[in-house]
């Protein structure tokens, strides 16, 4: 028992201090905020900090929870808080948000993944709101930043084997409590420096780049970007389908429809919170019946 309160007090210590680094740095860019280049570059390193710092905790187990699948390490969630980062929440949730659909039908399987959805939603959202990207062009960006994630992920994966062995020496030992501490510890400390450090240098040094390589093409080269921009309408589709592929393989697939038909019978009257708040209604109530009707048929079976 006294490794699991070492672990919770290194679980309440570790959000505090993400907490109190999150604060810090969103509270400096007003403190900071001066004229002249100098001032322009402190302020450039703190945005690109935020994003390196929101990657990482996107990717920890510290903040209750909202980092995992369903929170920061969805595109939309990080884009609306880079948005508000770069001072336009509005435009960031929009990219967020396209960035978003090439990952409905995401799935890690086999402990492989085919790209990372939260680089790309941090990253990629920075790279494009400080290139003037517009929210279908910034798909593409998105596409080849989160296949780039994906060494981040391997290589975290494959380094954290090495602290399963430091924590096999501690259990032959008899030491619990070194134990706990590798299996949080060490891992903790190298995905920090494995995804803050290179997402921050990434936004940082690149902010300055995409923005001058977007310029020359608008200048000179305008198809590239409309390239992207088609590009951009294509790619969702891929996400669309393979989110389709699961709704269509269980017993669900009506309420695709039924929302579908809300949507496009009513060319728009039916709001989309509306559909969600009617979504969550039926998978209450299907969830409700089915379950009882699975729970009357094992008790059956075991009678």
């Amino acid at each position: 028992m006294t490794h699991i309160k070492s672990l919770g007090r290194s679980h309440r210590l570790a959000l505090l201090v993400s907490l109190g680094l999150f604060g810090a740095l969103a509270l400096a860019g007003p403190a900071l905020a001066q004229d002249g280049a100098e001032a322009e570059g402190t302020q450039d390193l703190i945005r690109a900090a935020l994003v390196g710092l929101g990657y990482y905790l996107s990717n920890s187990p510290w903040l209750l929870g909202i980092g995992g699948f369903f929170g920061l390490y969805r595109p939309l969630v990080a884009g609306f808080i880079v948005g508000i980062i770069f001072g336009d929440p509005v435009k960031g949730a929009e990219i967020g948000a396209a960035i978003n659909i090439l990952y409905l039908g995401f799935i890690s399987a086999g402990g492989s993944i085919p790209a990372d959805p939260s680089v790309a939603g941090w990253v990629g959202t920075a790279l494009a709101m400080a290139g003037g990207l517009s929210s279908e062009a910034a798909i593409a960006l998105g596409v080849a930043v989160g296949l780039l994630g994906t060494l981040i992920f391997f290589t975290r994966m494959s380094v954290d084997a090495v602290f399963a062995h430091w924590a096999d020496d501690r259990a032959e030992a008899g030491d619990a409590d070194g134990v706990a501490r590798m299996n949080w510890l060490p891992p903790q400390i190298f995905l920090f420096i494995i995804s803050f450090f290179p997402a921050t240098i990434a936004v940082y040094a690149g902010s300055g780049v995409v923005a001058d390589a977007i310029n020359n093409l608008q200048a000179n080269a305008p198809w590239v970007l409309r390239g992207f921009e088609i590009a951009g309408g294509l790619l969702p589709a891929i996400g669309l389908a393979m989110n389709m592929r699961f709704i269509f393989r269980g017993n669900v697939w009506p309420y695709f429809f039924i929302g579908y038909i809300l949507a496009a019978a009513t060319s728009g009257g039916v709001g989309i919170v509306a559909i969600g708040v009617i979504g969550i209604a039926l998978a209450f109530l299907h969830v409700a019946f089915v379950g009882d009707r699975a729970d009357r048929a094992m008790q059956s079976r075991g009678a």
